[in-house]
C-alpha cells in the first residue's frame, strides 16, 4: 500500500500532530452503517497502535492502517485537503474513497 500526503494536507497535519503527539489512523468505521462492507474510511488521531493495526509508511508520517480490513483500501492512495473545510479526501488513481473525511480525535475511552 503506498500513502501519499499532499503539500496541502502535510501543512494542514504537521501542526496539529505536532501539538498533540498522537498518530494518524485510517479507521474503516462501520458505526450506523448496516454492516462491514459498508463501512467510511475516517482519519483518526489516536494515542498508539491496536493490535490489529500495521504502519503504513507515506511521504509525511506513518499512518496505522487495520489488518483485517486492508481489503477496503486501493494500492496507492491520495490524502488531500477539501478546500475552504477541515475535511480530508482520500482518492485512489480509480476512486474517490471518501470525498470528506473528517480528522477524528479519539480519546482512550472511546471503543475501537
Amino acid at each position: 500500500m503506498n500513502i501519499t500526503f499532499t503539500d496541502k494536507a502535510t501543512k494542514q497535519l504537521t501542526p496539529i500532530l505536532a501539538q498533540t503527539g498522537r498518530m494518524l489512523k485510517l479507521k474503516y468505521d462501520t458505526d450506523g452503517c448496516g454492516c462491514l462492507v459498508d463501512g467510511v474510511i475516517a482519519l483518526w488521531l489516536v494515542d498508539e497502535a491496536d493490535e490489529d493495526d500495521i504502519a503504513v509508511e507515506t511521504n509525511f508520517v506513518p499512518v496505522l492502517v487495520e489488518k483485517s480490513r486492508l481489503i477496503f483500501y486501493d494500492d496507492v492512495m491520495t490524502i488531500d485537503v477539501v478546500e475552504g473545510t477541515s475535511s480530508f479526501l482520500l482518492k485512489s488513481p480509480g476512486q474517490i474513497l471518501n470525498p470528506r473525511m473528517p480528522l477524528i480525535e479519539v480519546s482512550e475511552r472511546h471503543e475501537r
